[in-house]
């Protein structure tokens, strides 16, 4: 069956608001490892065809008033986009940093943002900002077993 454009749109939309709107309760009390579930490393791809930038945008609309994870901004971001780049077909790459000035603080301050072909397209890093991991399909084969 093929999906028309809008009708794909429409699919996409619903999916990104209810994917959204589960996301806090579903990460709560999570480890990273399985926060990072949400950030597929390979997935089907029903929503190929949409526009990288028509992603984002959307993205960036959906979480733009949080009343839940208001704290962790960056990373519900950072998931959906990841997420639903990969579901259209996209290669993204997960980024995080910490701010070395907080390590001994009570809280460490971190980071997370998307990048596509090496660019930022969900957030950015943050000035003072040192990367400490990547959640990429490459990067993972390179992992030693």
């Amino acid at each position: 069956m093929t999906v028309t454009g809008s009708l794909l749109r429409a699919l996409f939309r619903c999916h990104l608001w209810a994917s959204a709107r589960l996301m806090p309760l579903l990460v709560r009390g999570r480890s990273f490892e399985q926060v990072l579930r949400w950030a597929p490393l390979a997935s089907p791809t029903p929503y190929r065809g949409l526009p990288a930038a028509y992603i984002v945008t959307s993205v960036n609309r959906t979480v733009r008033h949080p009343w839940l994870m208001r704290d962790r901004r960056c990373l519900r971001e950072g998931l959906l986009g990841h997420r639903f780049l990969r579901l259209a077909g996209f290669d993204p790459e997960l980024r995080f940093g910490i701010d070395p000035r907080s390590m001994d603080a009570q809280r460490l301050s971190a980071h997370c943002w998307v990048c596509l072909d090496g660019r930022p397209v969900v957030s950015d890093s943050l000035p003072g900002m040192v990367e400490i991991y990547r959640h990429h399909a490459a990067s993972r084969q390179a992992r030693p077993a």
